[in-house]
């Protein structure tokens, strides 16, 4: 059997009625003056979005097909274990042109439950911001369920939400139950569970582009909400230092690095027993290992398979990459 590589994906566009232009102008993807692109999936195990390799002699394979093949080789024995042969995490950047809804997701206990689905926790990266852009991230005050419903049917929910100045370089952590929406003039890139599960609960009175109210999912929201009050911002802090891999975010889910780099870099995974995936958010770089290497341009995504070691980071330039694993699977 010939050896895996870092392999890239097809991305797939995602035109929606709040998307744009920017994924093509910021990220190089596929998108033509006047289109409503708002999504690239670029790594997915979603029924219906499997995600297909571009790149080596496995172009043209799904991800999962992939994972039935090489197994723990693929994503690490312990993620094999856990997940079997559906890749645990959905990859994808978002171009919010306009307002996005306001949205819950539920956990994995609920989501079972309803959907036999895993929940969606996710994170997001800010690549590029508007002035004056601003997204919701939880609640603005302590919010019972009660309180909840009382806004709510007075029509005016927007009133609890707690809203964000952006700016490029902000990550918000969202945990399955956290009310949220990504607001006008927001790019990011967006790393959560594999799952497709979104309760829309105000969305603006918009209609479709059938001339119909999209649908909200309001008695489906409202068991799957964390009232849960954070005093403060919800933006989450983190360090930064040139060549150094700095934590964004850390959960059972996923860890998120960000690397900002103009030296090489080198990598050693053996004992992580975990793939890793590659997200390059500015300028471009190569992975370098024994037996050859891939380039990254700005808006690449690549997955580094769990079997690897050793390799390096070379950049050419100064980048700037997002890097995801899955350290804990408890």
């Amino acid at each position: 059997m010939n050896k895996l590589y870092p392999l890239k994906f097809k991305p797939q566009l995602l035109e929606k009625i709040w998307g744009g232009e920017k994924l093509g102008v910021l990220l190089n993807k596929d998108v033509r003056p006047g289109d409503k692109c708002g999504e690239s999936w670029e790594l997915s195990a979603v029924e219906g979005h499997l995600s297909i390799v571009s790149n080596g002699f496995l172009k043209g394979n799904d991800i999962q097909e992939l994972v039935e093949i090489y197994m723990g080789d693929l994503v690490g024995d312990r993620i094999y274990d856990c997940f079997g042969i559906e890749f645990p995490l959905l990859i994808k950047f978002i171009d919010a042109a306009d307002d996005l809804s306001v949205q819950v997701h539920p956990d994995d206990e609920l989501a079972k439950k309803r959907h036999n689905a895993y929940g969606k926790t996710e994170m997001w990266y800010v690549i590029n911001a508007d002035k004056s852009a601003k997204l919701n991230a939880g609640f603005n005050q302590p919010v019972t369920r009660e309180k909840y419903l009382e806004y709510f049917e007075s029509g005016n929910p927007m009133d609890l939400l707690n809203f964000e100045d952006v700016n490029p370089g902000d990550v918000f952590f969202i945990p399955a139950g956290r009310v949220h929406a990504i607001g006008k003039g927001i790019v990011v890139a967006e790393i959560q569970q594999t799952s497709d599960v979104t309760y829309r609960i105000f969305d603006y009175n918009r209609i479709d582009k059938d001339g119909n109210p999209r649908e909200l999912h309001t008695d489906l929201a409202l068991d799957a909400l964390d009232f849960t009050w954070r005093e403060g911002s919800n933006k989450t802090p983190y360090q930064k230092e040139l060549n150094k891999t700095e934590q964004l975010v850390e959960c059972k889910y996923f860890t998120t690095n960000i690397i900002e780099f103009d030296k090489p870099v080198e990598k050693d995974i053996e004992f992580l027993d975990s793939f890793v995936i590659y997200m390059c958010i500015d300028g471009c770089f190569d992975i370098v290992w024994k037996e050859g290497s891939e380039t990254m341009q700005k808006g690449d995504t690549v997955l580094v398979p769990a079997s690897f070691d050793e390799y390096t980071l070379k950049p050419d330039g100064k980048v700037k990459t997002l890097e995801i694993y899955i350290e804990k699977t408890e």
